[in-house]
């Protein structure tokens, strides 16, 4: 194994794996588990890392791929860490009619990440979703657990400097 391999292999967090059983355990009797059990995870851990998958697995009896194949699926599943802050950026057609796409262009210009990315410093994770609701005041942003209307590129700088 190469140097660089080791040090881009995972480290586990003592104790998570234990934490995701006990998790998957208490929702395994719902009808249909494995979607609440991986928000759970998520919410209570940050993200589904690939280790999670496995525990999972066992857990529900399903296979691995199966597992994977879920979490990969839906977007709403992170399976690396998020920055510090969130920043999600509306573009469902009523947003992008008022400028959403030029906002997400320069969003990623000006963070140096694209969606589903986290800048280097682990500040700000870039998101895109397709509808707050807010379409009446778009182009919409989301910045932690805030809804922004109406942002324009200055508004946004101003947004991310917050944030940063």
């Amino acid at each position: 194994m190469t140097s660089e391999a080791v040090a881009a292999a995972p480290v586990p967090v003592p104790g998570r794996a234990q934490r995701v059983r006990e998790l998957a355990l208490a929702r395994q009797d719902l009808r249909g588990p494995l979607i609440p059990i991986l928000h759970a995870v998520q919410e209570e851990l940050g993200y589904v890392a690939p280790a999670d998958v496995a525990v999972l697995a066992d857990v529900l009896n399903l296979s691995v791929a199966e597992v994977h194949g879920v979490v990969t699926f839906y977007k709403d599943f992170r399976r690396t860490p998020a920055g510090r802050t969130t920043v999600t950026i509306c573009q469902a057609e009523a947003c992008r009619s008022v400028g959403a796409v030029a906002l997400a262009a320069h969003a990623q210009a000006t963070t140096g990440c694209g969606f589903g990315e986290t800048t280097a410093d682990n500040r700000l994770t870039l998101e895109q979703t397709y509808c707050f609701g807010n379409c009446a005041l778009g182009p919409a942003v989301q910045v932690g657990d805030k809804l922004h209307g109406r942002v324009t590129p200055t508004r946004l700088d101003a947004l991310l400097g917050d944030a940063r």
